[in-house]
Order: C-alpha cells, then structure tokens, then sequence
C-alpha cells in the first residue's frame, strides 16, 4: 500500500549579533535544557513492504525483486517435507511463503507474463492448499487466456473456502458472462453485492486477489449491473450504469422499461429523461 513519509528538514541555526543576545555575565544566565533527543531511526522496510509500495507504483520488475529477497529468507526455514510432529512452525512458514509467491505472481500477471504467474499462483497453493485467493488468481489467468470453463472452476473452487468472498463471486459472474450463462452471471454478480456493496467499484490492482474487469460485451455488461443495482435498490448506481450501457450502443433500450427490475426507477425524473435522451455512442 502507498506509504506516506515524512521529511525532516535541516534548518541550520544562525549565529544572531552579540548586541541580539541575553543580556549579562554568562554565569548569571541559566543552563538552557537539554535539547530533546532525537527519534529513533524507523525500522528498515522488509522486502515484502518494499515490494508493495512498488507494487503501488506499478514498477512491477522491481516488486518482483524485492519480494524475490523475502522468498530467498523464508525459503531456507522451510524443510522440503512437513515433520510428523510439527508444532504449527513449518505450516505457518509455508503460509507466509506462499503469500509472497502469490505476490510475485501477480507482479508478472501485471507484466501480462500469464503462465509465469500462473506457475507461481501454483506454487502458492502447493504450500497451501486453502489459499483461496491464489486459486482465484489461476482462474483469472485462465479467463485471460478465454478458458473460461477453466475459469469459472477455479473461481467455484475458491469460493468454498472463501464463501464470503465479494471479489470472487464478482469474478465468478464475469466468466460466466463470457460464457453468455447471463442468468448464472446475474446471480453471481448479485450475490457479490449482497456481500459487498462496493464490489463493482473497487479499482485496486495490487494485494492478494486479483479483480477481473475484462469484458467484451461492455454495453450488455453495464446492462446486467444496472439490473442487479435496481434489484438492490441502489436506484443512483443502477442509472449510473443505465447511462453507460446506452452510451456504450446498448440497443435494447425497451428492456429497462419492461424488465420487473426496473420498475422502481420508472417514475424517477433521471430516468425519464435517459430514456428520452439519444445518448452519443461512445
């Protein structure tokens, strides 16, 4: 995450005139006080932290470094099998590694470098296999890659170790939209806004889960969101995508006045006058 420093500047002190000082002998002035110490130094960033302010930068080659040198630390911690008697060491250690491969691996999905990241998204979820965000991040590899079947496993499978997961079940809706299941896609996106009702909006490109918002059918897409907002009764969002399907060459404009979904907007002047406006497409 973006991380906000604070810089201490170096004022030096001017000698002021012997007539601008204290009056009287030296002795007869008291001791000023001791100047305050000063702040410890802050603690070095640990190459993870290093990473994601890069990874907040979008200087993807240089996150992948940095947290390449965390990996580089963990990994010798890490004996090749789990012991039979292990107290919890080795699991927590694999736990804290496979973030980090996860992490690289998003780095080279940023890159575009697909199947490098998918092989550390892999890797992730070898070290631990309820990792969910790290297989939601396979599916989102295979849905680049328009193996969307692929996709919508991954993300189901992710979504049973992470049944409350907004962003997957976001996802999820996407790649059933790709495969033009709608009816499947409009559950999955309003059951993602019933878990949160922010999920369309995030923009967030870094961190442990990636958000696909890649759609070829963009008009239709904004179609269906537009329906799942009026359905939850988020009357602003819902015109909000209204707008952008009609402006995007949606054509079928009678379905926001017949579809049941949108029968609360209807008697609202914004909508009125976006169905008697001829928006120019974009």
């Amino acid at each position: 995450m973006p991380v906000r420093c604070s810089r201490l500047l170096s004022v030096p002190l001017l000698a002021l005139p012997l007539a601008a000082q204290a009056p009287g002998p030296a002795q007869d002035r008291k001791p000023e006080p001791p100047a305050a110490a000063s702040q410890a130094p802050a603690e070095p960033l640990s190459p993870e932290k290093r990473g994601d302010i890069y990874m907040a930068r979008k200087m993807y080659r240089e996150a992948i470094e940095a947290y390449r040198q965390e990996e580089r630390e963990l990994s010798p911690r890490l004996p090749r099998r789990k012991p039979r008697d292990d107290d919890g060491t080795y699991q927590k250690t694999a736990n804290r590694l496979a973030v980090i491969l996860n992490k690289i691996g998003i780095a080279y999905h940023q890159l575009m470098e697909l199947e490098t990241a998918k092989g550390y998204y892999e890797r992730s979820v070898k070290l631990n296999p309820k990792y969910s965000e790290a297989i939601n991040n396979i599916g989102t590899v295979f849905y680049a890659q328009k193996s969307y079947r692929k996709a919508v496993g991954q993300y189901k499978k992710a979504l049973k170790l992470s049944p409350n997961s907004a962003s997957i079940y976001s996802n999820l809706g996407t790649a059933y939209f790709a495969r033009k299941n709608y009816k499947e896609a409009s559950l999955a996106y309003a059951k993602a806004l019933e878990l949160d009702p922010d999920v369309f909006e995030h923009r967030s490109s870094y961190g442990v889960l990636l958000q696909e918002r890649n759609v070829e059918e963009r008009a239709k897409f904004h179609y269906y969101l537009a329906k799942v907002y009026a359905q939850a009764g988020m009357n602003e969002r819902a015109l909000i995508y209204i707008r952008r399907a009609l402006e995007e060459g949606f054509k079928e404009r009678q379905k926001f006045l017949e579809e049941p979904e949108f029968a609360g907007l209807q008697e609202l002047p914004e909508f009125k006058e976006l169905m008697a406006l001829q928006p120019r497409v974009l």
